[in-house]
């Protein structure tokens, strides 16, 4: 049983060849610069392994059909792929990052799935476009294989109206459907089931507080496997401190920056977007390059960070009052994986509400689920490596399986 996942961009796409037998990556790859005069290809096979093989290829790639054609050259592929025929790949699963209300858990593809989803596109101009592309090249080229959207937004979708709805006139919400919907849901799904895991309860009974940190961050309250509220609203962009993106800012401040500086509505979103964040304070928005500019003494650096860390503090204070009863504080994606400065900044202060970092446990680096908080803490506080392509995988499987479609 082998499913391809595909994460689709405007002008790049990722995908993970999976055995749904063993739960191993068979290959993975990218493929990026399209449209570009000179694309980029990355191919792994068995990636991650001592048996892993890479190729490595520049080429023209027009568009994504021409990317997606060379990478099904590749997983049939004697040497470099998986496969012997792509009539072993069982079904594709798609990442989609807006599902709106119409979508609150993963669907088959059909013609009407994928009209719904062309008519979300205003709610994410930037992503659902791209991904409908990806859908499209898919089903062209196997056209036998069934395909599953798997939704960003989805895991969000249990918020109750107090969490999602904004304060404004209630005709923009029936009209225009302005609500909070909340992204990177896939993983805040996955992390918080691994937590409940890790703890040896099943996820009805585990209150857990997801913090995902990469270059976009958000902060999930999930009660009993649900999600109560989330720090995303109706773009990404709200929310924490990010790599490139402002977070929550007071909502006057486009218009007066417009008003003052003349710059266009497109301009000051792209500069909300792509140049505020930790790259805004600081010129630099990988965490990395932060802790070396901050240890030569570079102020802003350390500015940069300490703005960062504060904004996730005050999110899980929040999100404690939101639960009630916290068990776990899970970290994950990029920086909550691999930085324990980071994560022993954000846990500071809160022994008050049982968050404390054991030292020794936070600096060990590992690819393992493992909690590191003090022996007896009242609030477990989790490394979770996060793996969002499994989780689609697995959506795709379970909906097939739902539909009774054998693989």
């Amino acid at each position: 049983m082998k499913i391809l996942v595909i994460n689709c961009g405007s002008s790049s796409f990722k995908y993970q060849l999976w055995d749904m037998q063993t739960h191993k990556v068979l290959c993975s790859g990218l493929v990026e610069r399209i449209g570009d005069a000179v694309g980029r290809l990355i191919h792994k096979k068995n990636p991650d392994t001592e048996a892993e093989r890479k190729t490595s290829e520049d080429g023209v790639f027009p568009d994504h059909t021409a990317g997606m054609m060379r990478v099904m050259a590749l997983l049939t592929d004697p040497e470099a792929g998986a496969l012997k025929e792509l009539s072993e790949i069982s079904a594709c699963g798609h990442r989609v990052v807006q599902g709106g209300e119409e979508f609150t858990k993963s669907a088959l593809i059909t013609e009407e799935v994928l009209d719904n989803v062309r008519k979300l596109s205003p709610l994410a101009p930037l992503h659902n476009p791209a991904c409908i592309q990806g859908i499209e090249v898919i089903m062209k080229i196997l056209p036998d294989c069934p395909s599953v959207a798997v939704f960003d937004t989805e895991f969000h979708s249990s918020m109750p109206p107090r969490a999602y709805m904004y304060a404004l006139p209630y005709e923009y919400y029936e009209r225009n459907r302005i609500r909070r919907y909340g992204f990177h849901g896939t993983s805040h799904g996955y992390v918080a089931g691994k937590a409940a895991e890790f703890l040896g309860k099943a996820p009805e009974e585990v209150n857990v507080i997801v913090c995902h940190l990469g270059n976009g961050c958000s902060i999930s309250a999930v009660r009993g496997g649900k999600c109560a509220d989330t720090s995303m609203g109706l773009t990404p962009l709200a929310g924490v401190i990010m790599g490139t993106r402002c977070g929550d800012i007071d909502p006057a401040i486009p218009a007066y920056l417009g008003a003052q500086t003349g710059l266009s509505a497109a301009r000051i979103d792209a500069l909300l977007n792509r140049e505020s964040g930790l790259k805004g304070i600081c010129g630099l928005n990988d965490m990395r390059d932060i802790h070396a500019a901050c240890a030569e003494g570079n102020a802003k650096a350390k500015l940069a960070l300490d703005m960062f860390c504060y904004s996730i503090k005050k999110y899980i204070g929040a999100y404690y009052a939101v639960l009630g009863r916290v068990d776990a504080l899970a970290f994950t994606a990029g920086i909550g994986e691999n930085d324990n400065v980071t994560r022993a900044t954000v846990c500071e202060g809160l022994e008050g509400l049982g968050i404390a970092v054991d030292t020794a446990a936070n600096n060990v680096r590992s690819s393992d689920p493992r909690a590191i908080s003090p022996k007896g803490a009242k609030v477990s506080v989790l490394v979770i490596p996060t793996n969002e392509e499994l989780a689609i995988a697995q959506a795709a499987q379970r909906v097939l399986r739902e539909l009774g479609k054998s693989l």
